[in-house]
């Protein structure tokens, strides 16, 4: 997928699949909102609004109230490139959150996936 496609992804379009993810491994969608609130700074409010708005991912991260300080302790490999590696800022969010979601569904505990 080229970067502009990336950049018009529809973040309302992708939320379902992260919920679909997680329930398949016995996960919560209360557990994916967590990790998008501890990413994002968005509340429920908040989320609510910008999936309401269809927000692309680039709107979705620019509108977001504070990027968590901690997201830079996510490490490691998703779609085969190493997530601290990405130069693309908005990329690297967007990987930063596909790299949690994917370790709720691999069965992580919720303080290590929040880095705390």
């Amino acid at each position: 997928m080229n970067k502009e496609r990336i950049y018009k992804l529809v973040f309302a379009s992708v939320y379902p699949l992260y919920i679909k993810k997680a329930e398949a491994k016995g996960r919560t969608k209360e557990e994916v909102d967590t990790i998008i609130y501890w990413l994002t700074g968005y509340n429920k409010k908040t989320l609510q609004q910008q999936l309401d708005k269809k927000n692309d991912f680039q709107t979705f991260f620019a509108e977001a109230p504070q990027l968590n300080p901690n997201a830079a302790k996510i490490t490691g490999v998703i779609c085969g490139y190493r997530v601290e590696e990405i130069e693309d800022e908005l990329i690297q969010k967007m990987r930063y959150l596909d790299k949690l979601i994917d370790e709720l569904a691999k069965g992580r505990k919720m303080e290590k996936i929040l880095r705390q």
